[in-house]
Order: structure tokens, then sequence, then C-alpha cells
């Protein structure tokens, strides 16, 4: 792959690829991380890209696996070993006088945070539990923000299969998630 096939890449699927890792990873930084090891792994990979998929389902399927070796990298890593060089890290955290080297950030609303993560989850339950066709079309319009006309494209449907699939995904989903403890007024 040239330069600018990697670059044409990164502006036709870069912000989809984006949308993916930010919603499994959380975080802009290791989202953005993410599709740069998916970028650099397709130039290193391409030779062996058949073309037998799209290269936005391609692109994907490396994403995927980016995703997975950062979310393993995360559980290695331990916090301060308890060893001399351990006592010394801790030791930076505090001035002389025993207050903090530098204030602790706030912790926000952990009600809310505890909210939105169960909403997370129930999110993503129910999303399982759609039918293959359903989720492919909900996941491309919903979070990967994909226009109806490139939906289509990319999945080879009519305007008219994808309305009606993406009608009945929103129907479910509602549906699962009332049933799940969320309300129209979105509280649990």
């Amino acid at each position: 792959m040239s330069k600018l096939d990697a670059q044409t890449w990164l502006a036709d699927h870069g912000d989809y690829l984006f949308r993916v890792a930010r919603r499994q990873l959380h975080s802009d930084e290791l989202a953005e991380d993410a599709v740069q090891e998916t970028l650099l792994a397709a130039i290193a990979a391409q030779a062996r890209y058949a073309g037998d998929a799209s290269p936005r389902t391609w692109l994907t399927g490396i994403l995927k696996h980016k995703i997975v070796d950062l979310i393993r990298k995360q559980l290695r890593e331990v916090a301060l070993p308890c060893d001399e060089e351990g006592e010394e890290a801790v030791d930076l955290l505090f001035k002389q006088d025993g207050h903090w080297a530098e204030p602790l950030r706030p912790w926000g609303n952990p009600q809310a945070e505890a909210e939105l993560s169960q909403l997370r989850r129930v999110l993503d339950e129910c999303a399982d539990r759609l039918k293959p066709a359903m989720a492919q079309v909900f996941s491309l319009r919903e979070v990967a923000g994909m226009e109806t006309a490139e939906i289509c494209k990319e999945l080879d449907i009519t305007p008219t299969n994808c309305w009606v699939l993406l009608h009945r995904a929103r129907l479910f989903m509602r549906q699962c998630l009332e049933l799940n403890g969320f309300s129209k007024a979105g509280a649990a």
C-alpha cells in the first residue's frame, strides 16, 4: 500500500474506526492509539489483503485485535510495586508536609457514573440480542454515524430495507432498555 492509500483509508475510514474504538475503550487517547496501530498494521499486512472484504471491514477486523491488545496491556499494568522504587514513587506523590504534591482530580458524580456504566452494559446486552442484519444496520447508523446511502452501499441493500431494519432495531432496543429498567425519562 502506498502512503497515499494509507492517507485515503484514514480519510475514508478514520472517523468510523475512532468511534468503534472509543465505544469499546471509553477513552479518546486509547481510541486514537488503536486507530494508529490499526493503520500501521494494515500497512504492514497490505500484501496479505486479498480484497475479499471491503477496506472498512478489513480495517475493522484489525482494529478489533488492536483493541483486545490494548485491553490486555491495561490489565497487565499493575499499580506501583512494593519495593524500594515503589516507595520512592509513592513519596513523590506527597510534599514534605504530608499533603498531596498535586491535588486529586475531582471524582465527578459516582452515582451518575454508575448509572452510565449500567446503561452501557444494558445497551451492549440489548445490541447483542439483535438479529445480525438489524445489528449491522443499527451499529453502522447509530454508532458509526453513517448515512443511509453509505450503509446501503456497504451492505448492498435497498434504502427501504435499510430503513425497515433500522426501525425494527430501534423499536427492539427501546423495548429492551425499558424492560431492563430504563424508562423514557432515561433513569434506571
